[in-house]
């Protein structure tokens, strides 16, 4: 008979906390779908949900306001999505309101995050419809990043093929600074130019004191000074 009475007290304390976790989990699922709290549903129209399933979180601000209810495709470039959303935020959501779908994390779920809009316009209405913006597709983003290391990759080797080649002398510029022979010829081109220049000098101070030639040059020294003697005139 003790056996009996225990073994039926037993078999209580496991119904009873089978009962209480069943009722917990209804609880934490119930609120996780806001169905024990006051809500309001919006709708929204996407080209590309980008996996965006039923049930994920809808977030405002960082904190998790709502779920998806439901997606439909109404066209073949048109998905309706259905957002379930705490009456208690509603006031915070306007009328130019956006909604965008991001991820929560780098690789996590999808969600759907909203933008609250303009500071005093009217608040958004049950069963309104929400403008949505265009989501950051992440395979185009890897692409992009693919081509940019593919292009960075070959300018690289295209550097490394042209310090290679001065290296080596190849070229002007490769010559220039690794061919001695050629940058002492220009280093002599550039010394005979500087004598030319100075010889040239010389000959036309010569020229100057010449008889035959001192009337022209002392004419052209007049010249010059009256155009200047003219000019501070003007002034």
């Amino acid at each position: 008979m003790k056996k009996q009475n225990n073994n039926k007290i037993k078999l209580g304390v496991f119904v009873s906390v089978g009962f209480l976790l069943f009722i917990t989990s209804i609880y934490f699922i119930g609120r996780k779908q806001q169905l024990f709290s006051s809500t309001f549903k919006v709708s929204g129209i996407f080209k590309d949900i980008s996996g965006l399933q039923v049930g994920n979180n809808v977030r405002f601000s960082g904190i998790t306001v709502g779920v998806i209810e439901n997606i439909e495709i109404i066209a073949d470039t048109a998905v309706r999505v259905d957002l379930n959303i705490e009456e208690d935020v509603r006031k915070f959501i306007k009328r130019d309101a956006r909604a965008i779908i991001g991820s929560d994390g780098l690789m996590g779920n999808k969600i759907v995050t909203l933008l609250p809009g303009t500071t005093g316009k009217k608040e958004i209405q049950n069963n309104d419809f929400i403008t949505t913006a265009i989501p950051v597709n992440i395979d185009d983003i890897l692409a992009s990043l693919k081509i940019t290391g593919a292009n960075a990759a070959k300018i690289t080797e295209d550097l490394s093929v042209i310090v290679n080649n001065i290296r080596e002398g190849r070229g002007t510029i490769g010559k220039l600074f690794m061919d001695t022979v050629f940058a002492n010829n220009i280093d002599q081109t550039i010394v005979n130019i500087k004598q030319g220049a100075g010889g040239f000098s010389q000959n036309m101070n010569a020229a100057s004191h010449n008889v035959l030639l001192r009337g022209f040059f002392k004419n052209k020294k007049n010249n010059e000074k009256e155009k200047n003697e003219e000019k501070a005139g003007k002034k």
